[in-house]
């Protein structure tokens, strides 16, 4: 029997900052997905609509959970915001990010690469109101044809991801009535 082999992505490195933090508080919620991006298999394909999955080689935990932990640690570490917060059903803050995760997955072309597709938005948690939405949709070449190679290049995917979220946030925030 072969051995199963667990991967991870690398988390946005956290970078010291020197702005004073805005005055919001961010509570960041696990995205919606398909069946298959909630389980921690490793999802792979061609460029069509047929999609299958390692056996024995899988993602350190689901992709919308990895997803998740990227942006809350990418969103704190930045220090632009007061707070930054996994979301649960007694947790308070003023502006709730939440998605939908559509691709998380190894798309065998040449190059093969690491897609990465998903919508966000912030609500203000007091109107309810949607103030910022942004569909982030990236294939990042791999190195090589190999799970460790997809990894990388996911985990490359995702930070670029990060970045882009946490400047929206902050322009739209800037923007944003003050309380």
């Amino acid at each position: 029997m072969k051995p199963i082999k667990y991967y991870d992505i690398n988390y946005p490195p956290i970078t010291p900052t020197t702005q004073e933090p805005t005055e919001a508080s961010l509570l960041v919620q696990r995205f919606a997905a398909s069946d298959l991006y909630r389980d921690n298999r490793i999802v792979y394909g061609s460029p069509g609509p047929e999609m299958n999955t390692y056996q024995n080689d899988l993602w350190a935990g689901p992709p919308t959970e990895m997803l998740r932990d990227a942006l809350v640690r990418g969103l704190r570490s930045s220090g632009h915001f007061r707070a930054v917060m996994t979301f649960r059903s007694d947790s308070r803050g003023d502006f709730l990010v939440t998605g939908h995760l559509y691709e998380f997955r190894e798309v065998d072309a040449s190059p093969v690469v690491a897609r990465l597709n998903y919508d966000v938005e912030l609500r203000d948690q007091k109107t309810g109101k949607t103030i910022w939405k942004f569909s982030y949709n990236h294939e990042e070449p791999t190195s090589e044809n190999s799970v460790n190679a997809l990894a990388e290049a996911m985990s490359r995917n995702v930070q670029r991801s990060v970045q882009e979220v946490q400047g929206g946030i902050q322009q739209a925030l800037s923007a944003y009535p003050a309380k």
